[in-house]
């Protein structure tokens, strides 16, 4: 058998601390060292390593410094895992925490099969994800300035009384809105073009994204989830953004469990304990998710809007799709005459909508990635 070398890295901007785990559960555990964050200086230690050990397998927990150790090891033909920080065991005694003992620990954990990893994006799949985030970036921006407009409105007494905020009819009342002080009238002005400049980045991002989806390798993923109601252009392209390989879930359940969305429980003996969602899955999907489970509130049909983006699927996937709508409505009422708070009703209709959207996936083939 071959003997393995493990190497864990504990990496941060400017120095990467190295420890390794011999093979076999005796094998000496030591630390190494320091090197420069730098693909020169890791270079350099994949060479020094690869002198005195035959075979090696590194490992770092996933962070800010993204995958760029990854794909420079891989680059260099090891085996690299990046491993998710949240899962590492932790002994709830330790109070003590440094990058000596973090790299130790890492390397020891990983020679025991202890850490579990995350997928890692090739470049093209990293690159959209990056321009999906920084739309919601946007969208979280233009709800902040929108916020400060409207509270410094309130503060000072000015109320629009009509039905709803941020149509045409609200913007005119805005441009009728007047102050005695001139500073408050540039407060005023300033905070509408705050918005303004907000909803025109947010709209460029949406269209640079619907541009550059035809050449993505998911963009016929992208689609096939349209034909589910309550999932659009931006959360379809946000979802797969975020979950990336659908095949590497086995069953919904697990993707359900990814996204966060399954009871959390304490249960010991015959006492079962089940709380809220464990929202310990990924937060930018599981919010666009539940986002698109309030259509289900309404009778099942397809719309126009609908049916445009429906045309042009294979006939399995519509057939999923209408089911998803079959079912969710009756569910959503269901639970809602059974007097379920709303959040609670939606956030039930957005886990069982991974499952359809998981049988759509696991149908639409991605296309080969450009190299």
């Amino acid at each position: 058998m071959e003997l393995i070398t493990f190497v864990g890295l504990d990496v941060h901007k400017r120095a990467t601390s190295v420890a390794i785990a011999e093979s076999g559960r005796r094998g000496e555990v030591r630390f190494l060292g320091e090197v420069a964050s730098t693909p020169e200086a890791l270079h350099r230690l994949v060479e020094r390593l690869r002198s005195r050990h035959r075979r090696l397998s590194f490992c770092y927990e996933a962070g800010p410094s993204g995958y760029g150790v990854h794909r420079l090891l891989s680059g260099l033909g090891q085996e690299c895992s990046v491993v998710a920080p949240s899962l590492i065991p932790r002994r709830p005694g330790d109070r003590v925490k440094t990058n000596r003992r973090d790299a130790t620990t890492l390397a020891r954990l990983h020679r025991a099969g202890e850490l579990t990893p995350v997928w890692v994006p090739d470049g093209a799949h990293e690159a959209m994800r990056d321009l999906v985030r920084a739309r919601a970036t946007a969208r979280r921006v233009l709800g902040k300035a929108r916020q400060h407009l409207q509270g410094f409105l309130l503060r000072h007494g000015r109320i629009y009384r009509g039905v709803r905020g941020w149509t045409r009819a609200y913007r005119r009342w805005l441009t009728t809105v007047r102050f005695d002080h001139p500073a408050q009238q540039i407060v005023l002005q300033d905070y509408i073009h705050a918005v303004e400049d907000a909803e025109v980045r947010l709209g460029r991002l949406e269209q640079q994204i619907g541009e550059l989806l035809p050449s993505w390798s998911m963009a016929p993923v992208v689609e096939a989830l349209q034909a589910m109601r309550g999932v659009g252009l931006i959360v379809a392209v946000t979802v797969v953004a975020e979950v990336g390989d659908f095949s590497r879930f086995a069953n919904p359940r697990q993707l359900m469990d990814y996204l966060g969305l399954v009871p959390s429980e304490r249960s010991s003996g015959s006492s079962v304990r089940r709380g809220g969602i464990t929202k310990a899955g990924n937060a930018a999907a599981r919010r666009v998710l539940i986002e698109g489970a309030w259509t289900y509130r309404m009778q099942a049909r397809v719309s126009r809007k609908l049916l445009d983006r429906i045309e042009r699927l294979p006939p399995t996937i519509r057939d999923i799709a209408w089911r998803a709508q079959l079912r969710l409505c009756q569910r959503y009422r269901r639970l809602a005459a059974a007097g379920k708070p709303k959040v609670v009703v939606t956030t039930a209709i957005a886990r069982e909508m991974v499952g359809f959207i998981w049988a759509i996936a696991r149908i639409a083939q991605p296309k080969p990635a450009i190299r």
